[in-house]
């Protein structure tokens, strides 16, 4: 199929060589393209791609922009004084804007459900801006009232009881009908989404047969009100192998007809750029279809903009390239280059929601919360939750995506805005540290471990280079599991870190479905397919789950346990279409009849959910289960994956109780008062108990050893039986007893003793799990203390 010539850019003039060399970048055109203009001078270094045509798209998609700007949000040019965002985005270089819709984004009440609250009649606003600053529009059709993903094709609520005839026939009409508005309002539509990210399903309709029949409807209402408007069908997931080629086999078998093959790819999640250059290669050379990128974007900080937490928010999550403006730059104009590798059939690359900014600091969050509701300038309000109460419903709030904004928050313009320019001539920046990498590492307990001699170092040019580092302290820290930090300097003197994560070992053989041999897993229902290669967690197997119809299944593996201890179970999953009563459970169990479980989350494509359940004694040679169990509405799907069992802890090691124990029942009884004996015996039958029950903890039997010590330390010794006193003569002279005082003394000091008591007795009953027992045995120790002064 020939390329739609591209109505480039209508602005109406060409970008001279001074205006480059000054930074001043408008869009190219093809004659200054082939001019091969030189490097510009600037904040980024961005190397030029050299196969790129000159109709190349450099889109955006800015749909939250009504309700940001209804919020006070403030767009800044370059000089930092307030200007129209799309002014902005067209004098940084950008071509087009890319505008989803929803059918009706508001409740019963009119209250929206966020996210721009964007219906046909916003989307045309959008859009009658974008064709003011000379901006082509893509119109992108979600076919839902809200958000449309791999996880989520919710059918909107006015198709809800439509058959599949009429479903189809709506979707056409709705298409048509919005897209009259669009052309009715001067709006330049150059290409029309036929749904977002339909992997799995559209509008509420799951299976090819069927979904076929919605992107029919769509491409012909687009043919016929715009016929000179490109038809683009969008998935997701290029990293999956074998699933591009799958879904365009199936488009081709049902004569689907669209012109452009669109992909989102997120540098976090789907591969690498040359993956993505293979597979849409593929499908441009085997089908002949133009082939996009419709999402794209990097983070440039960690730092969240307004009180709502992020999507990507740790460095785990970011490791393609740094975190930073510069590493954002090199994100994008990689994608450019995979995208221009395919190829004439190579349309652009589109930005997702580089403008969607905090409405107000995180400070202010309360503040930004009456916003987000008011105005749909979060990414849901808590109105959407009657509509999606899964996703929506507990987690509707502000931007999630501020940090990969292509402004900073305040609303300037960061360097890397300017990408779309860059691409076209080159820019070139002083070479200064970007980043140094902060290894991490994850073993098992007892697994030897070695931290890393060098670490990679990258540049503001995109050069990365290996440098020697030294940590501290050594490895011999390491002592169980937990997480372990290790502060680096590089040999040019500049700081890192290392963290080492051990993890208790998994004894679970195959806990990742990787090895062809699983018979240690028993599997039932045939919803459940071992060793898929369908969104893995880690390596590159799951077990995947999906059936069209309300279906159950259970996974699950038996061990002998080989040493007694505390065990506990753990897992991963992610998936959709769950709601509203499908549920997964995990349990962990023991042929003793002990017991543990915990549910898992079913929040969206890659949305892991790990649940781990509470430690459950086992002793040796018990058998231990672990168990997935899931009970599913039609269409919900989803992979499992990491499937661990660890033991957390030792049984406890009760023989320096079991010794206190014997000393204490070894002991002459007739020496000690009945009252410190009655003490003693609390705590003796407390840590006999203990003894006798296999599944006490550490701590406790810790705790009962110190206890017994105390109360045997604190016997009081029994007084001696009295001396008969011989009767004095009755004309003896009278006998002054010279200890009397000393007598009364010693009350006085027992006295002072109970007073100690008294003000020390709190430690004794933090210190102790026995509490008012181990102050009864502090009692008497001072008590003995008390008498042995006074003899």
């Amino acid at each position: 199929m020939p390329r739609r010539p591209h109505p480039f850019r209508r602005l109406g003039a060409a970008v001279t060589a001074g205006a480059l060399a000054l930074g001043v970048l408008a869009l190219p055109s093809a004659a200054v393209a082939a001019e091969d203009p030189a490097p510009v001078e600037a904040e980024i270094s961005v190397p030029r791609v050299e196969n790129l045509s000159a109709d190349f798209i450099g889109g955006v998609d800015v749909s939250s922009v009504l309700s940001l700007e209804e919020s006070g949000v403030v767009f800044r040019d370059d000089s930092g004084a307030p200007a129209d965002l799309f002014a902005v985005l067209r004098d940084a270089g950008v071509t087009d804007v890319r505008i989803r819709v929803w059918n009706d984004p508001y409740d019963a009440n009119g209250k929206g459900y966020g996210g721009g609250n964007v219906d046909v009649p916003r989307g045309v606003e959008i859009g009658q801006r974008a064709t003011a600053a000379g901006l082509g529009v893509l119109v992108d059709f979600h076919y839902s009232d809200f958000w449309a993903d791999p996880a989520k094709q919710q059918a909107p609520k006015a198709w809800e009881t439509l058959s599949l005839d009429d479903r189809a026939a709506a979707a056409g009409t709705f298409t048509r009908d919005a897209l009259e508005d669009f052309t009715a309002a001067g709006v330049d539509v150059t290409m029309v989404q036929v749904g977002n990210e339909t992997n799995g399903s559209i509008a509420g309709v799951s299976g090819w047969d069927d979904m076929s029949r919605i992107f029919a409807a769509g491409a012909a209402a687009v043919r016929e009100t715009l016929p000179e408007a490109l038809v683009a069908l969008h998935f997701t997931n290029p990293e999956r192998p074998g699933f591009y080629a799958g879904v365009a086999r199936e488009l081709a078998a049902r004569s689907v007809d669209y012109d452009v093959f669109a992909s989102s790819y997120y540098p976090f999640w789907h591969g690498t750029p040359g993956n993505l250059t293979t597979v849409l290669s593929h499908i441009a050379d085997t089908y002949d279809k133009q082939v996009l990128v419709a999402e794209t974007s990097w983070a440039y900080t960690l730092e969240d903009g307004d009180g709502h937490g992020n999507v990507i928010d740790t460095p785990a999550e970011a490791t393609s390239y740094p975190v930073s403006v510069q590493g954002q730059a090199t994100a994008v104009r990689d994608v450019v280059q995979a995208v221009a590798d395919v190829g004439p059939a190579g349309l652009g690359v589109f930005y997702w929601e580089p403008a969607w900014l905090p409405v107000g600091p995180p400070a202010e969050v309360a503040a930004n919360k009456i916003l987000w509701e008011r105005d749909g300038s979060g990414w849901a309000t808590s109105f959407a939750g009657s509509y999606e109460p899964h996703d929506a419903g507990p987690w509707y709030g502000g931007s999630a995506w501020d940090n990969q904004a292509l402004f900073d928050h305040a609303g300037n313009p960061l360097p890397s805005l300017r990408i779309f320019s860059y691409i076209r001539t080159g820019a070139t920046a002083p070479r200064t540290v970007a980043e140094i990498e902060s290894p991490r590492l994850t073993i098992e307990i007892g697994d030897a471990v070695t931290l890393p001699e060098t670490v990679a170092v990258s540049y503001s040019d995109g050069t990365r280079e290996q440098q020697p580092v030294a940590c501290t302290p050594g490895t011999e820290v390491i002592a169980g599991v937990g997480v372990y930090t290790f502060a680096g300097t590089t040999g040019a003197g500049q700081a890192t870190t290392a963290v080492v994560t051990v993890l208790g070992r998994n004894l679970l053989r195959n806990g990742g479905f990787e090895d062809a041999d699983r018979s240690m897993w028993r599997a039932s229902g045939a919803a459940l397919t071992l060793g898929s290669n369908d969104t893995p967690r880690s390596g590159a197997r799951s077990a995947h789950f999906y059936a069209a119809t309300p279906f159950r299944f259970e996974l699950e593996q038996q061990l002998t346990a080989a040493s007694a201890g505390f065990y506990s179970a753990g897992a991963a999953l992610q998936g959709g279409n769950a709601a509203p009563d499908g549920q997964v459970e995990l349990a962990l169990s023991t042929s003793a009849g002990r017991s543990a479980m915990a549910s898992f989350g079913i929040d969206g494509w890659r949305a892991w959910s790990t649940p781990v359940t509470d430690a459950v004694f086992v002793a040796a040679g018990e058998t231990v289960t672990v168990r997935i169990a899931g009970a599913l509405p039609a269409g919900a799907w989803g992979t499992i994956d990491d499937v661990t069992l660890v033991q957390v802890a030792p049984a406890a090691d009760t023989s320096v109780l079991g010794a206190a124990v014997a000393a204490a029942q070894s002991l002459d009884r007739g020496a000690y008062t009945a009252e410190s004996l009655a003490v003693l015996d609390a705590v003796l039958a407390r840590a006999l108990a203990m003894l006798a029950a296999p599944d006490s903890a550490q701590d406790a039997v810790d705790a009962a050893t110190t206890a017994l010590d105390a109360a045997t330390t604190a016997l009081a010794t029994a007084a001696p039986a009295p001396v008969a006193t011989p009767t004095a003569p009755a004309d003896a002279a009278p006998i002054v007893s010279a200890a009397a005082p000393a007598a009364a003394g010693s009350d006085a000091a027992e006295s002072a003793a109970a007073g100690s008591l008294a003000s020390t007795g709190g430690s004794w009953a933090a210190a102790s799990v026995f509490g008012g027992l181990g102050l009864l045995a502090a009692g008497g120790l001072l008590m003995r203390r008390s008498r042995a002064h006074r003899a």
